[in-house]
């Protein structure tokens, strides 16, 4: 395995199938969710762990969860109510990326005032 892809985690490697998701799948669902592997590459392989279930599957209060647990972030929780499978797994993708991207920005110095401040005051003068 190469030093990429030890530094880079992907989906397709760290997606679980929960209750009502069929392992036969699990290519769809790697396909749809592809678009998470670009916020996972900041993380380490072994921080991180996601998971897609579907509750009441095929009837119309059928609800698709995807939860993220990811070192130094709060648990995250995506859910869609859509009936159509794909499209929920999109929807939740979509909210999950919102999700953490909200985080990264919440916690980077250059947006939180706060941790701007605290490295300005431990920065040598120059």
């Amino acid at each position: 395995m190469s030093d990429d892809q030890q530094t880079n985690p992907t989906v397709a490697e760290s997606i679980r199938l929960g209750h009502g998701v069929n392992e036969d799948e699990r290519e769809q669902v790697v396909e749809i969710l592809g678009k998470l592997d670009n916020r996972l590459r900041s993380f380490r392989p072994d921080a991180f762990d996601l998971l897609l279930s579907v509750k009441e599957r095929d009837t119309p209060s059928q609800r698709t969860t995807l939860e993220a647990w990811i070192g130094g972030f709060a648990d995250l929780v995506a859910t869609s109510t859509d009936e159509r499978f794909p499209a929920a797994v999109a929807e939740v993708r979509d909210d999950l990326i919102r999700q953490i991207t909200d985080h990264k920005n919440r916690t980077e110095p250059r947006n939180n005032r706060h941790l701007r401040d605290t490295i300005s005051e431990h920065e040598p003068e120059i």
